[in-house]
C-alpha cells in the first residue's frame, strides 16, 4: 500500500509581507492557502505544493524565496514586482 506523508509549509513571513503590502496598495484582500510537501513513504519521490494567493477570484502559486509568482499554473509567471501591475489590469 502506498502511504502519502503531508508536511504543512508556511509562507516566509518576507514574502507573504510583500504580497500583503501590493495587496493594501491596490485596495485588495488576499486568501493565504500554505502550501505543503508531500512524500511517499520509503521512496525518495517528493513533492512540493506551491502556496496558493487567492486575488479577486484569481489564483496566484508562490513558493519561498521566490522572486517570481505564477498566475492560476505554473507556465504563466510573472516578477513579484510585476503584481501590483498585473493586478491593476483585472
Amino acid at each position: 500500500m502506498v502511504n502519502i506523508i503531508k508536511e504543512e509549509l508556511s509562507l516566509e513571513e518576507s514574502l507573504k509581507k510583500k504580497i500583503e503590502f501590493i495587496c493594501d496598495f491596490t485596495n485588495n484582500k488576499p486568501i493565504i492557502i500554505n502550501g505543503s510537501i508531500r512524500k511517499i513513504d520509503k521512496t525518495n519521490l517528493t513533492y512540493i505544493e506551491p502556496h496558493r494567493i487567492i486575488i479577486n477570484n484569481t489564483t496566484f502559486l508562490a513558493f519561498n524565496y521566490s522572486n517570481e509568482i505564477f498566475i492560476e499554473n505554473l507556465s504563466n509567471k510573472i516578477k513579484l514586482s510585476e503584481l501590483e501591475d498585473y493586478l491593476k489590469t483585472i
